[in-house]
């Protein structure tokens, strides 16, 4: 695989172009008021901090931002948008990579905890985060629930986007709890497919990392307004602690 993981120069080039709904101030918007509330006068450090979609309006807000990146790529881009060069970045693993100093604020968004395809490389991230945050600091992760509900019986693909530009098909490895993401997008006038491996989660398996980490459950939600979260909610916003 490419140094840069699965988002190397030709996905970075058109990342922000490809996911531009996310980039929506009504999407982003409610995710920064969120982080900047846990955040107050503390700083904040991204996991997978990618082109800086929630990082750059962040710290708009007055929260000081690092940021850990594999893909150099896309740091890149980050640090060519304005206010990018502002904002602490550190290449490499998250799960792994130390920043100097603490925060009181560590997240991570839009299913990246996924990106560990292991649960071992999962809990050591959980540990990471634990070791950055200050006491009664917060650890914000945004992903989505496994759909395996909606699989019907022996199958193993679910198409979770299609549009004229955009395929997007989700398929299961059940046994070993793995994803690959399959993206059909045109590009140039023609399709080109890129797939990225995940391991995804369930919420209680992520509360058993966090205390693995040594840190507790504060909230949980089913989107970054604070809607109830319940058994037909797609994602979750989870919050844990690290005791005072």
């Amino acid at each position: 695989m490419h140094e840069d993981g699965y988002f190397d120069e030709p996905v970075a080039a058109r990342y922000d172009e490809s996911s531009a709904d996310m980039f929506d101030p009504e999407v982003v918007d409610p995710v920064v008021d969120f982080l900047a509330e846990l955040a107050g006068s503390g700083r904040a450090l991204e996991l997978g901090i990618g082109t800086g979609r929630i990082a750059l309006p962040l710290a708009q807000r007055g929260v000081a931002v690092h940021g850990i990146e594999l893909s150099k790529a896309m740091a890149a881009r980050l640090r060519a948008k304005p206010g990018g060069e502002a904002i602490g970045i550190t290449i490499g693993d998250f799960a792994t990579t130390n920043v100097e100093g603490t925060f009181s604020l560590a997240y991570l968004v839009f299913n990246t905890i996924g990106n560990l395809t292991t649960q071992e490389a999962q809990v050591a991230c959980f540990q990471n985060v634990a070791a950055h945050l200050e006491p009664g600091g917060r650890f914000v992760i945004e992903v989505g629930i496994p759909e395996l509900r909606r699989l019907p019986p022996g199958e193993t693909m679910r198409v979770f986007d299609a549009s004229p530009t955009h395929w997007g098909i989700d398929e299961y490895d059940v046994a070993n709890q793995g994803l690959i993401s399959h993206h059909f997008e045109l590009v140039d006038g023609h399709f080109e497919l890129h797939s990225l491996p995940f391991r995804y989660t369930w919420p209680a398996e992520l509360d058993l990392m966090a205390q693995l980490g040594g840190m507790r459950l504060r909230e949980r939600w089913s989107g970054w307004k604070r809607e109830p979260f319940t058994s037909e909610s797609r994602k979750h916003v989870s919050v844990w602690e690290k005791p005072v």
